[in-house]
């Protein structure tokens, strides 16, 4: 019943649809303070899921054919963003176990033991002792921690404070937070250069998401420039192989990235990019903004469910 849905709802052909799935971080098991991310069981499930009623194909090979048009029913794709070490230890064992192949976008910027702001943030509010933190100084408020509940408010009501902040200000921002907050932030939390070759060698496609994972949009073009070729060159000095694919960070069109930034994608040698945007892919799409969406449901059948939905979902070419 379900293929027999999804061959209606996502055919193959002139008519077929590419459902892109994003990842992030993959957890060895669930972490309340990180409720929105997925853990080793349910990533399994997922992809046992995906290999039994869709066509997994690689980004690149996906994005070949749904420019001209040749898609299989039920086509869909697995990303990642951003470059957790998870990725290599955790996901890529699964992905392996079910033939599946997946892309990881990778800011490289971290890939040495650099640590994302948002999880900078993230890791300072864990590891801060209990009690009344005092961060008016830094012009981010007070916070009570005394519970999982008050840590999870305090950590998403600062990344909304800080998350368009100038790029260089915002890392600033995120070292002084942790120091007054008396946190130690990891150091292994992204992949090192080996981790990264490694899935490369393993079969799996790696994409550009730039350097220190900015707002495109807050930067100039000299900077957005940079930041979009810098992170392909370095990811190609790692892999010995081009990189034609690339992840707008956040990925909001007009809020976190503009028609500049799709040009300068294209200019600087992708031949694809991805958004945030939600919804499946069609031939009309732009090959330079396709849509990918996020699942977060935590049984198969919301799962399935909610892929069909997000089949038919449209789309802005």
């Amino acid at each position: 019943m379900f293929r027999f849905v999804g061959n209606l709802i996502s055919p193959a052909g002139d008519r077929g649809r590419l459902s892109i799935l994003i990842y992030h971080r993959m957890l060895a098991a669930p972490d309340p303070i990180l409720h929105e991310e997925i853990d080793a069981t349910t990533f399994e499930w997922h992809m046992a899921l995906l290999a039994s009623d869709f066509n997994v194909l690689p980004l690149g090979e996906a994005c070949a054919r749904l420019g001209r048009g040749g898609l299989p029913a039920r086509a869909a794709c697995i990303t990642f963003d951003d470059g957790y070490a998870d990725n290599e230890r955790l996901a890529l064992p699964i992905l392996q176990r079910f033939g599946l192949q997946a892309t990881f976008f990778v800011a490289t910027g971290f890939s040495d033991g650099g640590v994302m702001f948002n999880d900078g943030v993230i890791e300072a509010v864990r590891r801060a002792p209990s009690g009344t933190h005092d961060l008016s100084r830094l012009g981010l408020g007070r916070y009570s921690l005394d519970d999982r509940a008050s840590r999870r408010a305090a950590i998403d009501a600062l990344l909304e404070r800080i998350k368009y902040r100038p790029m260089g200000e915002r890392g600033a921002l995120v070292e002084q937070l942790a120091a007054t907050m008396r946190s130690t932030l990891p150091k292994d939390l992204m992949m090192r250069p080996a981790q990264i070759k490694r899935l490369h060698d393993e079969g799996m496609e790696i994409g550009g998401h730039t350097v220190n994972h900015p707002i495109l949009a807050t930067l100039d073009a000299q900077q957005a420039r940079a930041e979009i070729i810098d992170g392909k060159h370095r990811l190609e000095e790692i892999t010995g192989a081009p990189v034609t694919l690339f992840a707008y960070p956040n990925g909001k069109p007009s809020r976190d990235y503009g028609p500049r930034d799709v040009e300068l994608v294209r200019r600087a040698g992708f031949t694809a990019a991805v958004s945030t945007t939600a919804g499946a892919a069609n031939r009309t799409s732009d090959l330079f903004q396709l849509p990918r969406f996020t699942p977060w449901d935590k049984s198969p059948r919301r799962f399935g469910v909610r892929l069909l939905a997000n089949c038919v979902r449209s789309v802005p070419s």
